[in-house]
């Protein structure tokens, strides 16, 4: 396992506001689940996998706390302003370009991933030599614990099956709301293209944000491979609101 995973760093994007949970004081990323922050869940399973000992986190609302909750076993690096999971990802672009031959972004908010998906992740990623691989959730429907996945962006497919974009659900058309199958966004990126392509990102979407999904669409464009892998759809469960945490408890 070692060797080809020191390959890939990760990123756990962890700069969000999280309005919308009314924890008050405590960032969204160090809301309590099962004993511990949500962010701890998701790092311990990171450790677990063996593919990357030092993540970079991307901080910013109360950053000094997550700093000081996490301690100093990860890199930091500060998002100023909140424009999106794209924009995140090119706050790391002056620590990591050069230095790592691919990128993997996982998100703070989401504590149920394991370490052998992030495993699989990996090697699918290495294996596959693919610019973009990312992880897919398939459901049969929205009730119950699944109603969470309702927010998630729609993997949209050809007539051939293969993927050609992603579409937030913001942007969905009535008929695209109806796909169950969905993007937890568990991107791993080859470097090089992920740094010549971020800037190409555009905002022109209804919140005015740089989709790190939109990349998806561009490697479409210049005809580029695009590796999935399914995951358990468990494990891409995130939490935007109290009654997302509450969901959590019932899976």
């Amino acid at each position: 396992m070692g060797e080809t995973l020191d390959k890939i760093k990760i990123v756990v994007l962890a700069a969000g506001h999280g309005k919308r949970m009314a924890s008050g004081e405590i960032p969204k990323v160090l809301v309590e689940f099962r004993g511990q922050s949500l962010i701890k869940h998701l790092l311990s399973s990171i450790k677990l996998s063996g593919v990357d000992g030092r993540p970079v986190i991307v901080v910013g609302q109360k950053a000094e706390q997550v700093k000081i909750a996490l301690g100093n076993d990860y890199d930091y690096v500060m998002q100023l302003e909140q424009k999106g999971t794209g924009h995140a990802v090119v706050t790391t672009r002056e620590l990591l370009e050069g230095k790592v031959d691919n990128i993997m972004v996982l998100y703070g908010d989401q504590p149920l991933v394991s370490a052998d998906t992030i495993r699989k992740l990996a090697e699918s990623h290495l294996t596959s030599g693919a610019e973009l691989t990312m992880g897919i959730v398939k459901i049969d429907d929205f009730l119950d614990w699944r109603q969470n996945f309702y927010d998630f962006g729609r993997v949209i497919r050809d007539s051939a099956g293969k993927i050609v974009k992603i579409v937030e659900k913001k942007d969905a058309t009535p008929e695209e709301l109806k796909i169950t199958e969905v993007n937890p966004s568990y991107f791993c990126f080859k470097a090089k293209w992920l740094w010549n392509n971020l800037s190409k990102l555009q905002n022109n979407n209804s919140q005015q944000e740089y989709y790190l999904t939109d990349l998806v669409g561009l490697a479409v464009t210049e005809g580029r491979n695009i590796n999935s892998v399914f995951i358990k759809p468990v494990e891409a469960l995130g939490v935007n609101t109290q009654s997302q945490l509450e969901l959590l408890d019932m899976v």
